[in-house]
């Protein structure tokens, strides 16, 4: 286990108090919109304000700014304080890095041993898959083999640590640790897998365990937290069902079947001002949107509805107003849009492969397995793309970050960043 701190220019910054606790309890804090600091950005869905992005892009794409190698790795990019924060592989060892966002200088690597765990399925890639998680003095990451770090943000340093499958008897999913913690308060919540492991809350200040519980297995999808009627609630997808869960003491509150046939959940649930909470899957398990205030006798929720048509494998899925934008679909996939209050299939678009989308400024910014950019403009009419560029021939399985008019994306070989004003 080895610190690298290369350079530290950030004497004169003003911490913030994380997103993950602005989208959490809707904390007043100067400019979090302008931060990305947890999985799927300031609100965990992946819609951002930011706006004046350009209405189209000329035929060689937007402006590139910088690019730099980076190892193999799904983890998104995070946004903080002028940093960018992230995870890659490099052989054995898992590397949590700070980049300078003007340049994509290092700042700080920290390193660690991190060989996959045994019998993991590798076809994939090797990890890390999760995104880690900044909050106002700390980056707390877990790696693909279920080590989890806690480290100074403005150093690297280590401040806590644990290995879930040593310390805790977690099982490693089939194709490893995946899930991106969240912060409530002063807690990190970790979805783990594994008898008695599937969600473990840590003091965030010192990695004291408050508590673990429930035997979730093979969880990939990441938590969230719901403002429901009767109080806020964890809300997990596992493999085989949907979860709400109290947030203090973690015990079960609800739980809806929501099974495909490989049970591989994935995609994060998306929860609506209006009550539902949308659940997809690829395969057999379709979609669904769920009343969560209408828990039933036996557990489940009321459903407002189901399609059966319509499923997300890995990619995310965005809601905005009444409409669920995703790209769907295994081979061919089609981004899609479904309305959310009753199911049906707005609209169905070619010409993409399997793609991860972000919403902002009235535009969804899609990016494809294939290394394709694209600017739409979606209605409920149809996708109206407006430019479409090459930019990558590596796997592009990670959502980009939008800070500003500037987007933070990466390969499995290079992260790179685009000015799309």
């Amino acid at each position: 286990m080895s610190i690298e701190v290369t350079r530290n220019e950030r004497r004169n910054s003003v911490p913030l108090v994380g997103t993950a606790l602005v989208a959490a309890f809707g904390l007043a804090v100067p400019h979090a919109a302008a931060q990305w600091q947890q999985w799927g950005g300031p609100g965990r869905n992946f819609v951002t304000t930011a706006t004046g992005l350009a209405a189209a892009w000329p035929e060689s794409g937007p402006k590139k700014l910088w690019s730099h190698p980076l190892g193999e790795g799904y983890s998104s990019i995070l946004f903080s304080e002028g940093n960018l924060y992230t995870m890659y592989r490099n052989g054995d060892e898992e590397v949590i890095t700070a980049l300078k966002a003007g340049s994509g200088e290092t700042v700080w690597e920290y390193k660690y041993a991190a060989p996959v765990p045994e019998g993991m399925e590798t076809r994939f890639g090797n990890g890390p898959n999760s995104t880690p998680l900044v909050t106002k003095d700390q980056v707390c990451a877990l790696g693909v083999a279920g080590h989890l770090h806690c480290l100074d943000r403005s150093t690297g340093k280590l401040a806590w640590s644990h290995e879930l499958i040593k310390e805790y008897s977690a099982k490693a999913p089939e194709f490893g640790f995946s899930s991106s913690p969240m912060a409530v308060n002063d807690r990190l919540i970790v979805a783990g897998s594994g008898e008695g492991c599937g969600l473990l809350a840590f003091e965030l200040a010192t990695g004291k365990l408050l508590w673990k519980k429930h035997d979730f297995e093979n969880v990939y999808s990441s938590p969230i937290l719901v403002d429901a009627p009767g109080g806020k609630q964890f809300v997990l997808l596992t493999d085989r069902e949907v979860v709400g869960m109290d947030t203090e003491s973690g015990d079960k509150k609800w739980s809806h079947k929501h099974q495909n046939q490989w049970n591989t959940n994935i995609s994060t649930p998306v929860w609506g001002p209006d009550g539902l909470l949308f659940v997809t899957a690829g395969g057999e398990a379709g979609s669904r949107c769920l009343k969560v205030a209408a828990v039933k006798d036996e557990g489940g929720l009321e459903e407002a509805w189901a399609n059966g048509k319509i499923g997300i494998g890995q990619g995310n899925a965005i809601r905005v107003g009444d409409t669920i934008y995703a790209c769907a679909g295994h081979s061919p996939t089609f981004i899609t849009a479904v309305n959310a209050k009753t199911g049906d299939t707005l609209w169905q678009e070619r010409g993409f492969a399997k793609a991860m989308l972000l919403y902002a400024d009235g535009k969804l910014i899609i990016l494809d397995e294939n290394g394709t950019l694209a600017l739409a403009a979606p209605d409920t009419s149809g996708l109206n793309v407006k430019s479409k560029t090459k930019l990558s021939e590596k796997r592009t399985w990670t959502v980009p970050t939008l800070v500003g008019k500037t987007l933070y994306l990466r390969d499995t070989e290079r992260i790179m960043a685009l000015d799309l004003g």
